[in-house]
């Protein structure tokens, strides 16, 4: 219900609320002996529980206590004060323990761990103190292996150190966990558990990260919700210490890392008394660093003698780890009242049926055990917060005696093993103890953040009362391979309390909906006696796709880490999603609608929206209103970004709080989100608060309305796939898997409509028609040059010139309008011309609009061309492709190549996408893609939507992603494996050719191959040859003799014939950084592979981070006050180290036709080739947003500030006797020109910190400004040491597919 009597006038819900009470069972600690802390060297002491006392040694005194540090220095205590509550999320409630109780920190970026190292290093540079009193130092490191490498370096020095990390980051940090847990050094490292990438990339939550770590002696203790995130990472922090043991502190990835709740802080003076006691522990860490006062050697090599008893001699000290983590639980539970133990139990006091389980998972069981309860059943929930070291004791303590059946919960899969971990070491103990259980089996769920719910919750429970409960299942999803999945009823009413309103938001990723709401809990959860949760789910695209926001609001506590199932108010911030998602799904009947549209009746209403809407309209009766916030935020000066619009009328409908007191504090909400962008912006948002509540319109739904006429249930896609399974072809598979993923129906597929193995066919993105421009551009055909330049900036592809004959032409649509083709000569005769757009592709970005020479693109608002541009891009794409009568190498001829990349999910204007896209025109019919995990990645391989499309022939980019740090050595594999087989190949062809076999014709074409195998020019017409050849030769030779089988080998590799041409693809984050060293060394080996850096200055994909390629002076996360340390110069680092490299430094947006001869001179040179392409990004803050970019883009290079250039190696071979010839470096930016201060006075990055501290940033800018020249006389002076050569380009025969010759680079 919601909170309050409100003019929209929705009832409160009913619920159950009967049956007999859970309970809490707290259970007793078994009592063992443990050693203590000891110096290197010393004996090993024990001590016994003493209830009275607490621990005490058993041959020695305690340490002495330290007075308690005070504010005022006099020793005493301060005041009890009452908590202080505030919601903040998982990440943040982490970061203020590891913050307080840490001097160190070594940072790198990884979703969603990410922002806990943010905030970080935005306390530290504010200058926040520590409970020590001291700014922690932090720093990014290059990877995750360095973090833990520099971990290990400050720890061994005596530090405090702790860091955040998940995935593949906390894999690489596997070597180094072993050796700080090896010696016994206490560390805390703090994670947001997620998938790691198998079969596919996830960066969702679940274990199987953690999992992957269990065995390197780290204790490891588990949160369950935002709550214990900041409570169990503060008991880990104080642990550590005392227990001489690591340990990694665990809470699951989004689920509860960036779920947001009302909690209640921990004071950092409330730390100090704790900090106190283990003071002695701490001086014992520093004492045992590594000292010339005091020295010692680690890290010794060891042979088979000792090694062994090496590793024995810690068990004390890891036997100890679970009573000291008790011991810490009371301890901090005596300052905050939240009492933890090891294993907490909760249910009936007789249960017969128990789930163990830890995470998040827990708190879902939780609420399905209370109705359970409640219905009579006895059933309870032990959940595992200390998984490392393992306590049976504990386990067996919290255990009723009564349980007779168990079933072991697990967020991971390990695939060939008896049993998922936790199961593992469940099954063990009962084993081991001999305790009486009749059934104990495993289940599996939430996999890749997969919802968890109490339905499924109740299910696992069900399945253990029946006479033959199912092992080893799965809950969640329908898995109809192997029959394992459990089926869950309906959700419960009474799993959140009377009170809460839920609500659910539809926005579009960047639209600020997922802001907005973020600001609306805070807000609330701030009101005094409110409590509010948010947790914001996302599709794969970059920006632009579809965000859902859940939000519960209420009088009590919200335990709820699942997504809305039944929502009090829903949000349609799109018209769209109306049509394309069934949004309405989860309402509640009588619910709030507001849609942002700008209808203002039914009737309108009823004629915009698709049938299963009305349907459900009729059916719910929801109160229903519009808004046309897209028309508000435009008035404003807002664009696109209608969040605020949508959350004042928000506030006004749902009644969560009096909208008098709402409405100021959304403003301040909007300062405080929006002053580092200027007060221009907050203005803004202010006025489109203040315009939005007089725009509401409420929309009246007749009683009786439609209910006469058939209402048949809305059956998705998803459902009628269900239907269809073993999809045999790419039609099956794009309409069973495809088109219910883009639906936003893939939880509802079954397993066996997947392809083992993670492969997904190409050219999806072409059935997705997002249809999410407001505006679209419309070509003047009478203002046109026709120079393709609109076509050659687009990111997605979606607007391209069209050519056909006049009979071509004939059933064209009446807006179809084309004019004769210029230029050309007799080939081009008669052939007419138009530029089209894709309404339903275009972005609305504007690149276009602002690159066209001639004024001959105008943006018209959608809904006013939408029915004419559909029917003409639909004919367009009928017409045939003729990208062979032109020049593909050059900008304006390069356009009419089908792009083989195409309305990929990029941000509107994105500036890596038109580089990858331009390869696709140059080579994709021949390309092979290792792409580095990131922006590129994401945008060009995120299920179901797959960019890379193919020809006319089939043939197209084959795309594969590895892992972010490995790309470069997975690329060079890639071309190593290529080699091999062709040199095979090669080499059955000369045996064929020697030894006669085949038709004459066979042979001819086997040896014109063999001469042009390696040139990428010519081997594609060469194969085409051999392959017709082949199929006109006679029946195949007898494969037993040498002849036969090498035309064998020839004909069943085929697909090898023409020339691969392999690209290694990815961010400044990876190149620059993680995958550095990777790269280096594919430049060492000088083979044939192109290297291609989508260079925006930091890791956009994970937020805007520091990467070595952000230049001085800009402010980025991991460099809140501004990076102070010069950029790294890759490209002269790599000419003068490599000189055999080709080293090209591009800027599209730029320099047009540059950027056209570096790629076809790279593909051509036969080594390594290396283009650093500048890509603007919306995260640097352009002036004007990205439709602007292409201004910042040239101011960049007139300045200097991006330098173009062309180095092309000196040939391999010389004649003897004569000089040895060297490369030849063209500096295609001859002269800086233009204020450098004016670009960067245009983007926020540099701006931010002109406004935050103009004294830093003036000496910051003046540092880039003479760098910046330094760099460019080096390179004019490298331009003209190299010895002029007759081609500045690689050699003319062999520059890519067909193409003429490059001119010699200019001068």
């Amino acid at each position: 219900m919601l909170l309050r009597p409100q003019p929209c006038g929705v009832s409160a819900r009913p619920r159950a609320r009967q049956g007999i009470a859970q309970v809490v069972r707290v259970a007793p600690a078994p009592r063992r002996r443990r050693a203590l802390p000891r110096t290197p060297g010393a004996p090993a002491r024990y001590y016994r529980e003493d209830k009275a006392s607490g621990a005490t040694p058993a041959n020695q005194p305690p340490p002495a206590s330290q007075p308690t540090p005070s504010p005022n220095g006099d020793g005493a205590a301060p005041p009890k004060r009452a908590p202080k509550e505030a919601p903040v999320d998982g990440n943040e409630a982490t970061a203020r323990m590891a913050y307080a109780m840490s001097d160190v920190s070594f940072i790198y970026p990884i979703t969603p761990a990410t922002p806990m190292g943010e905030a970080v290093d935005q306390w530290a540079s504010e200058g926040r103190k520590n409970v020590f009193g001291n700014v922690m130092q932090v720093t990014e490191m290059e990877s995750e292996a360095g973090v833990a490498g520099a971990l290990h370096g400050a720890l061994a020095a005596g530090a405090l150190v702790t860091t955040f990390t998940c995935s593949q980051g906390l894999l690489l940090m596997i070597p180094n966990m072993y050796k700080i847990a090896g010696e016994l050094i206490p560390a805390v490292l703090h994670v947001t558990a997620r998938a790691l990438a198998g079969h596919a990339l996830s960066i969702f939550g679940d274990h199987q990260d953690v999992m992957a770590v269990r065995q390197t002696g780290w204790a490891m203790l588990c949160s369950h919700s935002v709550q214990e995130a900041q409570d169990m990472a503060l008991i880990s922090h104080l642990t550590t210490f005392k227990a001489r043991v690591p340990f990694v502190h665990f809470f699951d990835g989004f689920r509860t890392s960036h779920e947001i709740n009302k909690i209640k802080l921990i004071d950092p003076e409330e730390i100090k008394p704790l900090v106190a006691e283990i003071t002695p522990y701490i001086d014992d860490h520093r004492r045992r660093a590594l000292n010339p006062a005091h020295p010692h050697q680690r890290g010794t090599a060891q042979g088979p003698d000792v090694y062994f008893q090496g590793i024995e001699a810690a068990n004390p000290f890891h036997d100890a780890v679970p009573e000291l983590v008790q011991e810490t639980m009371d301890r901090v539970a005596s300052v905050t009242g939240r009492q933890y133990h090891l294993f907490d139990y909760v249910g009936h006091p007789e249960a017969d049926r128990v789930v163990v389980a830890m995470g998040s998972g827990s708190e879902v069981l939780e609420s399905a055990v209370a109705h359970l309860n409640k219905l009579g059943q006895k059933v309870g929930l032990i959940k595992v917060r200390l998984f490392r070291p393992w306590s049976a004791e504990h386990l067996l303590a919290a255990l009723p005696k009564t349980a007779k059946r168990i079933t072991v919960m697990d967020r991971t899969k390990e695939h060939g093993s008896g049993g998922e971990p936790l199961l593992l070491d469940v099954s063990s103990t009962i084993q081991r103890h001999k305790v009486p259980i009749e059934v104990l089996v495993g289940g599996r769920y939430g996999l890749g953040s997969k919802d968890f719910t109490p339905a499924m919750a109740v299910a696992v429970y069900d399945n253990m009362a029946a006479p033959s409960p199912k092992d080893s299942f799965v809950v969640g999803i329908i898995d109809d391979v192997g029959f394992s999945h459990l089926t869950a009823g309906p959700e419960l009413d009474d799993a959140v309390p009377d009170s809460t309103t839920e609500c659910l938001f539809w926005g579009m990723g960047s639209d600020g909906t997922v802001g907005a709401n973020k600001e609306a809990v805070k807000i609330i959860a701030a009101h005094d006696g409110m409590h509010a949760q948010g947790y914001f789910a996302y599709d794969a695209h970059k920006s632009g796709g579809v965000t859902t926001s859940h939000l519960r609001f209420g009088r009590e506590p919200i335990k709820a880490p699942y997504l809305v199932a039944t929502a009090d108010y829903i949000g349609v911030h799109q018209p769209q999603y109306l049509i394309k998602y069934d949004t309405l799904e989860r309402l509640r009947p009588g619910g709030v609608v507001l849609i942002n549209a700008p209808w203002k009746s039914l009737e309108e209403v009823e004629a915009h929206v698709p049938e299963r809407v009305k349907q459900q309209i009729a059916r719910l009766r929801p109160q229903l209103y519009c808004i046309d916030a897209a028309g508000v935020a435009k008035d404003v000066g807002l664009g696109r970004r209608t969040n605020m619009v949508m959350q004042a009328a928000f506030f006004a409908l749902s009644g969560v709080m009096p909208i008098e007191q709402a409405i100021p504090l959304l403003k301040e909400s909007i300062k405080k989100a929006y002053s580092k962008k200027g007060d221009k912006i907050v203005n803004m948002n202010y006025a489109a608060v203040d315009a939005a509540l007089d725009k509401l319109v409420k929309i009246e739904v007749p009683q009786g309305w439609r209910m006469g006429e058939d209402s048949r249930s809305f059956v998705g896609t998803a459902e009628r796939a269900v239907h269809i399974t073993g999809a045999s072809s790419p039609a099956d598979f794009l309409h069973q898997v495809v088109m219910p993923m883009l639906a936003m129906e893939g939880d509802k597929l079954p397993v066996s409509v997947f392809a083992p193995g993670g492969t997904f066919p190409p050219g999806t993105t072409a059935v997705e028609k997002r249809t999410i421009a407001a505006a679209v551009p419309i070509w003047d055909k009478a203002a046109c040059t026709q120079c393709n330049i609109c076509a050659f900036v687009c990111p997605h592809a979606a607007i391209r010139p069209a050519l056909a004959t006049p009979e071509e032409l004939s059933g064209a649509p009446a807006g179809f309008g084309t004019v004769p083709i210029k230029g050309g000569g007799p080939a081009l005769a008669g052939f007419q011309y138009r530029m089209q757009v894709s309404p339903h592709d275009c972005t609305g970005c504007e690149l276009c609009v602002n690159a066209c020479p001639d004024d001959a693109l105008a943006s018209k608002p959608i809904e006013q061309i939408m029915a004419g541009e559909t029917a003409n891009w639909d004919f367009f794409k009928g017409l045939p492709a003729r990208g062979e009568l032109f020049e593909k190498a050059t900008v304006r001829g390069s356009q009419f190549q089908t792009p083989l990349m195409e309305f990929s999910g990029a941000c509107e204007g994105c500036g890596e996408t038109p580089y990858v896209k331009l390869l696709t025109q140059l080579f994709g019919r021949r390309m092979v893609v290792a792409n580095a995990t990131g922006c590129s990645s994401i945008w060009g391989g995120s299920a179901p939507a797959n960019p890379y499309s193919v020809d006319a022939t089939g043939h197209g980019p084959a795309w594969a992603n590895s892992l972010f740090e490995d790309n470069a050595q997975f690329g060079f594999g890639i071309q190593m494996g290529v080699k091999q087989r062709r040199a095979a190949l090669a080499a059955a062809a000369e045996v064929a050719v020697a030894q006669s076999v085949g038709s004459e014709e066979l042979r001819a074409a086997l040896g014109e191959w063999l001469q042009v195998k390696d040139n990428g020019a010519l081997a594609g017409a060469a194969a085409a040859r051999v392959e017709a050849a082949l199929k006109a030769s006679p029946a195949p030779a007898d494969v037993s003799t040498a002849g036969g089988a090498a035309l064998a080998h020839i004909a069943g590799n085929t697909d090898m014939l023409d020339k691969p041409s392999v690209w290694i693809v990815g961010g400044d984050g990876w190149a620059y950084d993680i995958g550095y060293a990777g790269l280096d060394h594919v430049f060492s080996t000088g083979e044939d592979v192109n290297i291609l850096i989508l260079d925006t200055e930091e890791y956009s994909n994970t937020g805007g981070q520091k990467s070595k390629s952000t230049p001085l002076g800009a402010v980025v996360k991991f460099a809140a006050g501004g990076k102070s340390r010069p950029k790294k110069e890759m490209g002269i680092m790599t000419m003068e180290g490599y000189p055999d490299t080709y080293v090209a430094s591009v800027c599209l947006e730029a320099n047009y036709n540059q950027v056209v001869k570096a790629m076809t001179e790279a593909e051509a040179h036969p080594g390594v080739s290396l283009i650093i392409a500048y890509a603007p990004c919306a995260l640097q803050g352009p002036d004007g947003g990205m439709s602007k970019s292409q201004t910042d883009a040239k101011m960049a290079v007139d300045t200097g500030y991006w330098p173009l250039y062309r180095y092309a190696p000196p040939p391999r071979t010389h004649e003897p006797g004569t000089d040895i010839p060297r490369g030849v470096l063209a500096l295609d930016s001859k002269k800086l020109k233009g204020d450098l201060e004016a670009f960067l006075s245009r983007e926020n990055r540099f701006a931010i910190l002109s406004r935050k501290d103009k004294d830093a940033a003036d000496e910051l800018h003046h540092q880039l400004d003479d760098s910046i020249h330094l760099r460019h006389e080096r390179l004019k002076k490298m331009a003209a040491d190299s010895k002029p050569q007759p081609s500045a380009g690689p050699a003319a025969a062999a520059n890519g597919d067909g193409a003429a010759p490059p001119p010699a680079a200019s001068s």
